[in-house]
């Protein structure tokens, strides 16, 4: 499963790297710490990232934006938000944005890690990999 972190802390996003590399067959294939940069490169990309995990606060912008703008992205590509304010607002502004799950960094890296888990299975078969479509 190929994935796409946006994060700020380089210290929170290494260590995010190296725990889901290790513990679930992830393959981060690029990273972004502002709402621009990780806008623009899951829309150039669009057929191939899996997992798109993405921070609320950025160095610029926010993750609320990046969420949005990939809100149509391929029905197989998973936008997960992980953030400290994990609070029951920002879980339903989320969700109404099209993150397909919200996880609170300081108490859930297990469920991410869970979930990333269940979604890579579902990944084992190339033919659920999400395709790129058609430019009709």
């Amino acid at each position: 499963m190929r994935a796409y972190i946006v994060e700020d802390n380089p210290t929170i996003r290494d260590n995010l790297i190296g725990t889901l590399e290790e513990l679930v067959p992830i393959e981060t294939i690029g990273v972004a710490d502002t709402e621009a940069e990780g806008t623009r490169w899951l829309a150039r990309n669009d057929a191939h990232w899996d997992l798109a995990i993405v921070d609320l606060f950025l160095k610029e912008g926010s993750g609320l934006g990046v969420v949005k703008a990939c809100r149509y992205r391929h029905p197989g590509q998973k936008m997960v938000v992980l953030s400290n304010h994990a609070t029951p607002e920002i879980r339903w502004r989320c969700t109404q944005l099209g993150a397909d799950a919200v996880f609170d960094k300081s108490t859930e890296i297990d469920d991410l890690l869970r979930y990333c888990a269940a979604l890579a299975g579902q990944f084992d078969d190339p033919a659920n990999r999400p395709r790129q479509l058609s430019k009709a």
